[in-house]
């Protein structure tokens, strides 16, 4: 079968264990280390602990490995971008989620339950989270209503560059990025391709309000983890349901741009975090040492 023009990003990713709805495209899945832990009957995702989603039911994937912005501590390679591929239609998209999650999890068959195996083979939850930025999927809205409709909940986590497909799409949860408090510290971390893109940012950040939503900072130590005036005042004009403050860390292709000194220890998160909530008027609602994140909500 002849390559495909993305197959040099497919190929480096196949070994990382991504798993691939078609030839020509980077749709892919690939189950997280807390969703094949919960499924051994280990740890679960700070996810299930803060909203009650099942890690082992849970399936992490990605429309599109194509992005927007080279944001320096991403986990995804810069040296294999996408430049071309075909989309697919959501409705084959949404039927691979099944085949791909049942597949990536065939190694773990003989060690639970038959019974667990197959709820894990049918997932309840799609994190729309994986790699690339989403939004740059011209179906997505179709994609979460299909989702929606075979009763599954979805988390889509956006950047925020596209404000106009986040307006049209309807997940159960909506995330959007906010990791600098001002446009300059913006452009030196998340690196955008195109000019204007703040102001983007901010709109899709004033959608949050009337649905429900989170705000998601990821704290990259000595770069973005200053002025939490800056970002409680964003988030205060946003309104989302929650804030994730998340430390960054030192995992895939970022180790070669950042270092394990970037990764902000728990505690500084935390102290972070409660700045933060004082600043946009929120509190901590809970916390997760492990994951080094702690989630605000808003006060009503």
């Amino acid at each position: 079968m002849p390559s495909g023009p993305c197959e040099p990003a497919r190929e480096a990713l196949s070994r990382q264990g991504y798993l691939f709805a078609d030839r020509r495209s980077t749709a892919a899945v690939k189950p997280c280390l807390w969703c094949r832990r919960a499924l051994g009957g280990g740890d679960h995702c700070y996810k299930q602990q803060f909203y009650g989603i099942e890690s082992y039911r849970c399936v992490q994937m990605t429309p599109t490995l194509r992005c927007n912005q080279r944001c320096i501590f991403c986990w995804r390679s810069f040296e294999h971008e996408v430049t071309e591929e075909v989309e697919l239609p959501p409705e084959v998209l949404f039927s691979a989620l099944f085949r791909l999650q049942k597949q990536a999890l065939a190694g773990y068959k003989v060690h639970v339950s038959p019974e667990r195996f197959e709820e894990a083979a049918h997932p309840r939850q799609v994190a729309v989270s994986l790699a690339g930025e989403p939004t740059l999927y011209s179906h997505l809205p179709r994609f979460l209503e299909l989702c929606t409709e075979a009763g599954m909940t979805t988390f889509l986590v956006t950047n925020g560059t596209r404000p106009w497909v986040v307006q049209a799409s309807r997940p159960y949860q909506t995330y959007v990025s906010l990791d600098a408090p001002d446009e300059a510290t913006y452009l030196r971390v998340c690196r955008p391709e195109e000019p204007g893109t703040w102001e983007l940012v901010r709109e899709s950040l004033s959608l949050l309000g009337a649905r429900r939503s989170a705000v998601r900072v990821t704290l990259v130590a000595g770069l973005n983890d200053h002025d939490p005036a800056g970002y409680g005042a964003l988030i205060a004009d946003s309104s989302p349901v929650y804030v994730e403050v998340k430390g960054y860390m030192h995992l895939g292709y970022s180790r070669m741009r950042l270092s394990a000194a970037h990764m902000p220890p728990h505690e500084r998160v935390r102290a972070f975090a409660e700045q933060v909530a004082r600043h946009a008027g929120y509190r901590v609602r809970d916390e997760n040492r492990a994951s080094r994140v702690v989630v605000l909500e808003r006060m009503e």
